[in-house]
């Protein structure tokens, strides 16, 4: 992601707050757990192991959620690069020759034809 904005939208603060608590309170639970471990609790050295894959776990998933596209939100996109006009770019799928998506504009020419002449 090359927008910096997007790691101080407020969802994206709130995903660092996040982060800031569980981190370090997995990386506390792990020591805690490995001094028990090492005072003779068995089952306590697979929570060693396990609290800081639960801390990697939240870094994975903070890295995700920080440098998606909320639902509903505008992708980003340079002005007037591609994408700019709010069409999804032609693929092979939905190219001009695709009869579905020329029946589709078709619609689209007649509803703005009907808009337009009932505004005069």
């Amino acid at each position: 992601m090359t927008d910096r904005s997007a790691w101080l939208t407020p969802r994206a603060l709130r995903l660092h707050l996040a982060l800031f608590v569980v981190v370090p309170a997995c990386m506390a639970l792990c020591i805690w757990q490995l001094e028990r471990a090492l005072a003779g609790n068995t089952l306590s050295w697979a929570y060693v192991f396990e609290w800081p894959l639960f801390a990697g776990y939240a870094v994975y998933m903070w890295w995700r959620f920080v440098h998606e596209v909320p639902e509903g939100a505008p992708p980003a996109s340079s002005p007037g690069g591609a994408g700019s006009t709010g069409e999804p770019p032609p693929t092979e799928a939905t190219g001009p020759d695709d009869p579905e998506l020329v029946a589709y504009n078709d619609y689209l020419a007649q509803l703005a034809r009907r808009d337009r002449s009932s505004k005069h």
